[in-house]
């Protein structure tokens, strides 16, 4: 795969008493643990590296690679909490305390997204949704430096039980370079308008201004919408409607609301969750989803199938070690002698992330990029 600095993405800061919560948190790092090959269906995916815990409960990873050097890329991940915050660690998983924030009020998901041009430069950024306040927070990488200007509020003007309860979140650059935030929410209505879609762009004084341009996404009503991912090179989005299947959509605003496919719809324990993307090559690779209550993951196409790029058979089913898992993310980009061909993190439900090496995850059904 060639390298580009807006990888496919699944999909994140001043902190009161940040010393004494990331002094509290527990380090599962060290040896790392032998990884296993995903040579059946039952086989138990052992992660290379287990992220140092955080404050009170993990939910979702983004990774953010470094163009000047792969090896120094970040993880970033929410600790989902009414006094919750954003973990930042290396590839060793080790906690960076000099990133990491917390006095986020139940920040959910988390995304990157490269490049948004802010006082005539560009800058990497991390978008997370806080729940309880109803904004986005959004932060530039790797300094974690909050351009929000305190936060922007979404789903203005929506009235109801949970319907401005923000969860899921995913960014989406075109290919003119514009910028949006798809944002989903605890509760809203089955009438096509679930999802709302923001362009995110200066404000004129450096700092990230949003405005609403859509309202789209179907909804089964069963249970709720939160894991969100966009294909920035094919131009995608998914999610899962939990309890029903995964749901795919145009990403760009002007393509208009169609429903392009839904998928997944059997074979799940539980919850639709955490869904990444594994980009092969510009137009082929693979959609992950986490079958939460099996600890696993299914594997679709990402290209579909000939002549039916909407169709998404199922393609592999892969259990890891990471329990319950909600939130996922991967790159293809070669980070180091270890990650050669991409990384694979999970959240678990322990307090941590997992992180797999991506032959691993592949096993001998599925490609990897050499």
């Amino acid at each position: 795969m060639l390298f580009i600095l807006t990888p496919v993405k699944a999909f994140i800061l001043p902190a009161i008493g940040l010393a004494a919560t990331l002094a509290a948190c527990q380090s599962n790092t060290g040896t790392p643990i032998q990884s296993a090959k995903a040579d059946t269906v039952s086989a138990i995916i052992q992660p290379v590296f287990i992220t140092d815990t955080v404050a009170h409960d993990t939910d979702d990873p983004a990774i953010w690679i470094n163009p000047a050097d792969p090896a120094q890329s970040l993880i970033i991940g929410t600790d989902k909490d009414q006094d919750g915050g954003l973990y930042v660690f290396d590839l060793q998983g080790k906690l960076q305390h000099d990133k990491s924030v917390t006095g986020l009020k139940r920040p959910d998901n988390v995304d990157i997204e490269y490049g948004l041009n802010l006082g005539g430069r560009p800058v990497d950024i991390a978008v997370t949704t806080e729940r309880f306040t109803h904004k986005l927070r959004i932060y530039s990488v790797p300094d974690m430096k909050p351009v929000d200007n305190g936060g922007i509020e979404v789903f203005v003007g929506e009235t109801g039980e949970n319907v401005r309860d923000l969860m899921g979140i995913a960014l989406y650059k075109n290919k003119s370079g514009k910028i949006y935030a798809i944002v989903g929410r605890k509760s809203g209505p089955v009438d096509g308008t679930y999802l709302w879609q923001y362009l995110l762009e200066d404000n004129g004084k450096g700092q990230v201004k949003a405005s609403l341009v859509r309202k789209f996404g179907k909804y089964s009503g069963l249970k709720e919408i939160e894991a969100i991912a966009v294909d920035d090179e094919l131009g995608y989005v998914y999610y899962s409607d939990e309890g029903k299947g995964v749901r795919k959509y145009y990403a760009d605003p002007e393509k208009g609301n169609e429903e392009l496919a839904l998928f997944a719809t059997t074979g799940f324990t539980e919850d639709h969750e955490g869904i990444s993307i594994y980009q092969l090559t510009d137009s082929t690779g693979y959609v992950l989803v986490s079958d939460q209550g099996a600890n696993s993951f299914q594997v679709f196409p990402r290209e579909g199938t000939s002549g039916k790029p909407h169709q998404h058979p199922l393609l592999s089913k892969v259990t890891v070690k990471a329990n319950h898992s909600d939130g996922s993310d991967v790159v293809s980009v070669p980070l180091n002698a270890r990650f050669r061909n991409g990384l694979f993190v999970a959240m678990s439900d322990d307090k941590t992330f997992h992180l797999y090496r991506w032959e691993d995850i592949a096993g001998k059904r599925l490609k990897s990029i050499k």
